[in-house]
């Protein structure tokens, strides 16, 4: 294929053209093209609506493409350098619980970071694969985990050779990236397959000035948003695949029973449209991206209480490379949290920051961000400055210590147990038997099969004081843990633990 093939935009085309056609519409969705007025009609106009169609004839069937879904695809996987690619429609959720119900099966290991988001816990418990849970590279400093070594996941391999695949998180949600490239030979070495959360890394398929790729490093499949870095609508993202360690009839079934059969094609017709303005102008407008985010450093660190972290700041800390379209800015010297930070810029100075931990708050950059919108968060951050700094003491040091909750079985096997109901105070000891997570960003603090310690309590409430978005099964201040009493696979005491 060429440049000019990659002008074509198959869906969305085809798509357009039946809303244009004046059908007498007997399908769903019952809108029936526009033809009820309501209040989103009013404020849109009708062609959203003439967008919004399901499957009528010319348009294929996502869980089986054969026409101008299966060239979308196309066109996406030759845009990322990959053999194949497969649209999604409900997130990249979706996308990687069917990766690891396409690479593992019941009892199966997988080598893993603990820092990993909610849903690979939840295609850990669909697929009833094991764990091999290996710890990333704590930043004291700033609180938070990054990327995973080589050593690390070498020590892994030796420790379980009978494990299936590897599962990276390539970025991290601040940006951080792994030696992706070292981990990939490491795996095929080993005959393991490499897995990749790709969820904030869209934007690297279309730029040599970001760090490389998934498929540019080998590895044989991974789920990446272009909703959430690259311009489509959100919850629509891909997944990528290349070489001979993936099974494309699983990964088909897989994905056919976790999709809808009923995919938006709104969605669908957004990733067709940004994968052609990535493809013709990511390289051009990342680099004028990158270009606003350094000087937008540049004068946040002339801001009292201020430090924005950058790439110099991660290779010193041993970790292997940085997305710099991200921006962590350190907050606590102005001695505010975080947590605070991140709801006074949107009272202050009306700008909304993307999450917040103990110490930093975190501002994503895409080729949709403007001067404008940065002149505006540094202002606003300049009002925090002069308002708060030196009026209150500096936070204190964080005392991050990233310790494993001790597993008791996998998460399968809790997620299914005899389980109760019980109060965060009566939990130390007992067998969680739902996730506990701090969303946005999603990542677990407890997980299905793990034992509950004082320290994981003592996270879970702190959080709680702070007012973060805390997700679990339950109402605050209770949890719900396997009933051991009633389980026929409890085998002792946890008093050791």
């Amino acid at each position: 294929m060429t440049d000019n093939f990659q002008k074509k935009t198959p869906f969305f085309t085809k798509l357009k053209q039946y809303g244009q056609k004046n059908v007498a519409p007997f399908d769903v969705p019952g809108h029936k093209l526009g033809k009820i007025p309501n209040d989103l009609l009013r404020y849109t106009g009708p062609k959203i609506f003439e967008l919004d169609s399901n499957s009528p004839i010319g348009l294929d069937h996502l869980n089986k493409p054969t026409g101008v879904i299966k060239d979308s695809e196309a066109l996406m996987a030759e845009a990322c350098g990959a053999e194949r690619a497969y649209f999604i429609t409900n997130g990249t959720t979706i996308g990687i619980l069917a990766m690891i119900m396409t690479v593992c099966k019941a009892k199966d290991k997988i080598i893993l970071p603990r820092n990993v988001h909610k849903s690979v816990i939840n295609g850990l418990i669909l697929s009833g694969a094991i764990p091999v849970f290996i710890k990333p590279n704590i930043d004291t400093n700033l609180g938070i985990a990054n990327d995973i070594s080589l050593n690390t996941v070498q020590e892994a391999i030796q420790e379980n050779p009978d494990a299936k695949a590897i599962f990276v998180i390539n970025p991290t949600y601040f940006g951080v990236v792994s030696d992706l490239k070292g981990i990939v030979q490491l795996a095929h070495d080993n005959d393991m397959s490499v897995v990749v959360d790709e969820a904030h890394g869209a934007q690297f398929y279309f730029s040599k000035s970001l760090p490389q790729a998934a498929m540019d490093s080998g590895a044989d499949i991974s789920a990446l948003s272009m909703h959430k870095t690259a311009g489509s609508f959100t919850q629509s993202s891909v997944i990528l695949c290349q070489g001979t360690r993936i099974d494309h009839h699983r990964l088909r079934a897989s994905l056919n029973m976790l999709q809808s059969t009923s995919p938006s094609s709104l969605l669908m017709a957004s990733l067709d449209v940004a994968r052609k303005t990535m493809y013709f102008q990511g390289e051009k407008r990342i680099e004028k991206v990158l270009m606003l985010a350094k000087e937008t450093r540049n004068k946040l660190n002339q801001v009292p209480g201020i430090q924005v972290m950058d790439k110099d700041y991660f290779l010193s800390n041993h970790s292997f490379g940085f997305d710099e379209t991200k921006l962590i800015i350190k907050v606590s010297d102005l001695g505010l949290s975080g947590f605070e930070v991140y709801q006074m810029m949107r009272k202050l100075g009306n700008v909304q920051l993307e999450l917040a931990e103990s110490h930093i708050v975190l501002a994503v950059l895409t080729i949709g961000t403007t001067r404008q919108h940065l002149e505006k968060l540094v202002q606003g951050f300049k009002k925090l400055s002069e308002k708060y700094y030196k009026q209150r003491d500096i936070l204190e040091k964080i005392e991050f210590e990233y310790q494993f909750p001790e597993p008791y079985t996998r998460p399968r096997d809790a997620y299914h147990a005899p389980n109760k109901v019980i109060t965060l105070d009566e939990a130390v000891g007992e067998i969680a038997a739902e996730q506990v997570m701090i969303y946005p960003p999603g990542i677990p603090i407890l997980i299905p099969g793990e034992i509950i310690s004082e320290s994981v309590i003592n996270e879970i409430k702190f959080y709680m004081r702070k007012g973060s978005a805390l997700q679990s099964d339950l109402d605050d201040n209770q949890i719900r843990v396997v009933d051991k009493d009633t389980w026929i696979k409890w085998e002792g005491d946890l008093d050791e633990f």
